[in-house]
């Protein structure tokens, strides 16, 4: 479990990935080297990537899509080949109606339809169905939530 300090150098680094040791080290009221190792240890251990966040929309990809898969065997191995293919951005085992959620980003239409044929075409998939985003209203990546004093334990309050 993270403590307040980490979950707090978390929301600073959600903000703005940018932002220097000595500012984050200000904020919070601690020195420049407890922040530097604590980013290296989040970071060695996979609870932070400190990466550029790109816009698909903004960059050419017109259509995003989620696509829902109902497979007959072999569930991971096909999340495992469709998690290597560059127009799948989240690939998923899911529990529900589909045994897999693989959200794709695509050009066009054509390139959607190419990558479904493709999907369909994996041997252990059953069916598939695609939802094409039409409107985008939220997109966070930001887990961690901003913490405060006023929430001593550091869990966001709901």
């Amino acid at each position: 479990m993270l403590d307040l300090t980490a979950r707090r150098i978390i929301a600073m680094l959600q903000r703005d990935g940018r932002t220097p040791n000595t500012v984050i080290a200000r904020e919070l009221g601690v020195s420049e080297a407890t922040v530097r190792a604590r980013v290296d240890a989040l970071t060695r251990s996979g609870v932070l990537q400190i990466i550029g966040l790109t816009d698909p929309g903004n960059m050419g990809f017109g259509v995003m899509a989620m696509i829902g898969v109902q497979a007959t065997s072999d569930l991971g191995k096909v999340a495992d080949l469709v998690a290597t293919w560059p127009e799948t951005t989240y690939v998923v085992i899911s529990a529900g109606s589909y045994d897999m959620l693989v959200e794709v980003v695509c050009r066009d239409n054509a390139d959607l339809l190419r990558i479904s044929e493709q999907l369909r075409a994996v041997p252990g998939v059953r069916s598939t169905e695609s939802f094409i985003y039409i409107s985008r209203h939220k997109l966070n990546y930001a887990w961690a939530h901003d913490v405060g004093a006023d929430q001593p334990d550091g869990v966001p309050q709901r």
